[in-house]
């Protein structure tokens, strides 16, 4: 009994202390937890999404795609990543002070948080962000090709966006705002994404061939585990256990919501019947659009939000492939990119303190909203052209590495098996 009195009187104590340092156990508890949530999303959530929406042929190469990111991303973040990112004062990029994540040890702190947290929290943020461009080579980029450009786009796109808006840089002494990804996530992969399947060009067959996804069980399945961990996503961007939180949370899963069922309604309208993968993607066009703004807006601003994300988004989808006659395969430009788009511009309406559907804190412009939304545009122009200049650069210098396409009888034949010699179904 005296010993248990001891250990709990002990605990209390460490408490005390932790909290007089400027520990909030409360805060770790939350942050822990969305950081699982976000790496969730990618494993196994965005690889089971796109798994299932490409040819049974490509489930595996996709499925393999995404887990080698998330290894390449983890690694690179340590060593030099997460110290470009959020260490140092450059307009451009940080410094090389925490290489290793040196300097950085059990008692360090960021805020309210040990930085160990804040700094794995964060490279969930960067493994998810190229493993999003992957949808759009999928069925036809060579692995090795994959690796090389992943790994390239993530230290000169990802880090100089993440360092210009979230790390001290000048997009963020502009006062643009960017709650959880809308420029640093959604407009990088997006843009990213779109450029890729210009430089790749079409998988053989576009437009004409029938190119259905293959298992549609697993798209239902990944985007469930994606709407889920979107939580951690934008709800743990208020890096505390909040109100701020609470707020994101709630919008984020309105907004995917009222975007999900507007994009069913559309597809219904369109196509006479209602499909599983359009409400799908409608879902995570919502949850993309809303993540810029989930600290800005109330539950008002997120209906709003999540009706034009399935609307826009929708159209959007059917412009890039129809219109344009650009296989971008998983439509990451036009739900990711113009998603991340709308989502920036629009909180500088919905995101108006006190105002038009705003939730009364969000830190806009002085000006007002026409001040802000001209900020907001500065983003999207600055993070748009970086992202695109630099990611057609890194194409062509990885293609003169290794070939980035894989050869007609390759992609005939199936990058299963092709480029690792896997089936995603041995029915023998």
């Amino acid at each position: 009994m005296k010993k248990i009195l001891f250990l709990t009187i002990f605990s209390l104590a460490t408490s005390a202390v932790a909290a007089a340092e400027g520990l909030d156990t409360g805060d770790t508890a939350w942050m822990l937890t969305s950081t699982a949530l976000v790496l969730f999303m990618t494993l196994p959530g965005l690889a089971l999404f796109y798994a299932g929406l490409v040819r049974t042929k490509n489930a595996v190469s996709v499925l393999m795609q995404c887990f080698t990111i998330a290894c390449i991303v983890s690694i690179a973040w340590v060593v030099y990543g997460y110290s470009l990112a959020f260490k140092g004062d450059g307009a451009l990029i940080g410094d090389f002070s925490a290489l290793f994540l040196s300097g950085i040890g059990r008692e360090s702190l960021s805020g309210s948080i040990p930085e160990s947290v804040f700094i794995m929290f964060q490279m969930t943020f960067a493994i998810i962000t190229p493993a999003l461009v992957v949808g759009a080579f999928a069925e036809r980029m060579k692995f090795g090709a994959m690796c090389l450009f992943s790994l390239l786009w993530f230290t000169f796109v990802y880090l100089p966006a993440t360092h210009m808006v979230w790390g001290g840089g000048f997009l963020a002494n502009l006062g643009v705002i960017d709650f959880a990804g809308g420029l640093v996530v959604h407009l990088t992969c997006g843009v990213g994404a779109l450029v890729a399947a210009l430089v790749l060009g079409p998988r053989k067959g576009f437009p004409d061939s029938p190119m259905q996804p293959h298992n549609r069980t697993m798209v239902v399945m990944g985007a469930a585990m994606l709407w889920v961990g979107w939580f951690g996503f934008n709800a743990g961007s208020a890096v505390a256990a909040s109100e701020d939180a609470g707020m994101a949370m709630l919008v984020t899963h309105i907004s995917a919501a009222v975007a999900a069922f507007t994009w069913m309604v559309l597809d219904w309208l369109k196509q006479g019947k209602p499909t599983v993968v359009g409400i799908a993607t409608g879902m995570v066009a919502g949850l993309a659009t809303i993540t810029p703004a989930a600290g800005t807006v109330g539950p008002e601003g997120a209906l709003l939000i999540g009706l034009l994300a399935g609307g826009v988004c929708f159209y959007a989808t059917q412009a890039v492939k129809g219109i344009f006659g650009i296989d971008d395969s998983l439509d990451v430009f036009p739900v990711h990119g113009v998603g991340g788009m709308l989502g920036i511009i629009m909180l500088s309406f919905v995101g108006t303190p006190g105002g038009f559907l705003g939730s009364g804190s969000s830190g806009i412009a002085e000006g007002g909203p026409l001040a802000q939304l001209w900020i907001q545009f500065q983003g999207i122009i600055v993070i748009f052209a970086w992202t695109a200049i630099v990611t057609w650069i890194i194409l062509k210098l990885v293609g003169f590495v290794t070939d980035l396409r894989v050869s007609e009888e390759s992609e005939n034949e199936g990058l299963d098996v092709t480029e690792h010699e896997e089936r995603s179904y041995d029915l023998t």
